[in-house]
């Protein structure tokens, strides 16, 4: 079971790629298009993921990221929520 600070860790890696693809997960819940079940699998998705320094590195080199890495295990449900 992740640590408390994998989670947090990972809870803001996903926030800040959504951010980056200009989805405010926020809005997202509000407006139905995504579950705090869907959020919370995110999360514990992302804590799988082999890469997270490289994801933490490239999200603060770049402001307008507009694509998650191909190894992103939250792809798919980061590329639905884009408007």
């Amino acid at each position: 079971m992740p640590t408390r600070e994998t989670l947090k860790l990972h809870a803001g890696l996903v926030d800040d790629m959504a951010m980056s693809l200009g989805v405010d997960l926020e809005e997202a819940a509000i407006g139905g298009q995504l579950t705090i079940d869907d959020l919370t699998d995110a999360v514990l998705r992302c804590t799988g993921c082999a890469n997270p320094a490289h994801c933490q590195a490239s999200l603060q080199d770049s402001n307008d990221t507009r694509q998650t890495p191909e190894y992103c295990r939250n792809r798919t449900l980061l590329h639905k929520l884009i408007s």
